[in-house]
């Protein structure tokens, strides 16, 4: 793999009563695309944000959006996703019978199309989307709450998809969401990933969005230089 790994904050993590203000603070800190994960109390049992909170961090900062749909029938939704702001659309697989035809709708409208994957699903269900496909995701925990430690799991996975994604001489991106942190990051790097996501290892109350930012940066680069 080739080329710096990409950064993603996930504002799941965020003080929602901050959130313009954390937002922008990632941003001065070289974030390079915000994560919104989107749940629906029924793929995950949890409910989480929607295309309000999609509208007013587009409102605030010029980074990417990049949407995570983890939501049942994402085919109902993922226009009004579009029409608030996200970039780069995100799908289960495991959600839909219509992966392809999404993704084909998601590029139509001139956004990137991605698809995730559970822990306990196999790469290989992505392998005939591919060529349709901008982005994957390789969950690390099991979707539904930040804060989970990192299946470790999630590596053989992305050294597959990384052998899948090169040898059909394609540019999709990995991205690794779940549990990262500055101390297994280096390790998601290695194995392939692209982009990491990242929630409570940025918005915290340990120290600065800036600093945590910063303590990825740097594992990162030390990983590199291995």
């Amino acid at each position: 793999m080739s080329g710096a790994v990409r950064l993603a904050p996930s504002v799941l993590a965020a003080d929602f009563a901050r959130l313009g203000e954390l937002v922008r603070e990632a941003e001065a800190a070289g974030a390079d695309a915000i994560h919104i994960d989107v749940m629906d109390g029924r793929f995950v049992p949890v409910i989480s944000l929607g295309t309000p909170i999609v509208e007013a961090v587009r409102r605030v900062t010029g980074l990417t959006l990049d949407i995570h749909l983890m939501i049942e029938e994402p085919e109902r939704h993922v226009g009004a996703f579009m029409d608030a702001g996200g970039d780069v659309i995100n799908v289960h697989v495991e959600a839909t019978r219509h992966a392809h035809r999404i993704a084909r709708e998601v590029r139509g409208r001139g956004k990137l199309a991605g698809a995730c994957i559970n822990p306990g699903t196999p790469v290989g269900v992505l392998e005939a989307l591919l060529p349709e496909l901008d982005q994957l995701i390789v969950m690390a925990v099991n979707p539904g709450w930040s804060g989970q430690k990192f299946i470790q799991g999630a590596l053989p996975k992305v050294r597959s998809l990384r052998q899948m994604i090169d040898g059909a001489g394609l540019a999709t991106q990995i991205e690794v969401d779940g549990g990262v942190t500055a101390e297994n990051a280096p390790a998601c790097a290695a194995a392939g990933a692209n982009v990491l996501v990242a929630a409570t290892a940025v918005f915290n109350d340990r120290a600065s969005v800036a600093e945590n930012i910063a303590r990825l940066r740097a594992a990162l680069a030390a990983g590199a230089g291995k």
